[in-house]
């Protein structure tokens, strides 16, 4: 899946939704009315026809899979080891400082 475009995964993650929907068997119409959005914007997310975010996050929610956030963004595990040798754990990601510019600012 890896090597997929975004627009085959946009397409492959409304061909599941579709599915999942139908595993419940839910009609569109059901689906949308309980996710709070119109049945064009469920036939665009199933279609993967450019979705949004919140038309994708109230669709999982009405077909009770709120599991399907936790599969799309999982929560980081921490390395106990790495635990060991710092403080705390990081709250922000830095930017690397290029050698050209530690040069320009010594």
């Amino acid at each position: 899946m890896q090597f997929k475009s975004p627009q085959e995964l946009q397409i492959e993650l409304g061909r599941r939704m579709r599915q999942l929907r139908l595993s419940r068997n839910i009609d569109q119409r059901s689906v949308a009315e309980k996710a709070g959005i119109t049945r064009a914007a469920l036939q665009n997310l199933e279609a993967g026809r450019g979705s949004s975010l919140q038309t994708l996050l109230r669709t999982l929610k009405a077909l009770d899979y709120l599991e399907g956030i936790e599969m799309l963004a999982p929560q980081p595990t921490v390395n106990p080891l790495a635990l060991l040798k710092t403080k705390s754990p990081p709250q922000r990601a830095r930017h690397p400082r290029s050698a050209r510019h530690r040069e320009k600012n010594p």
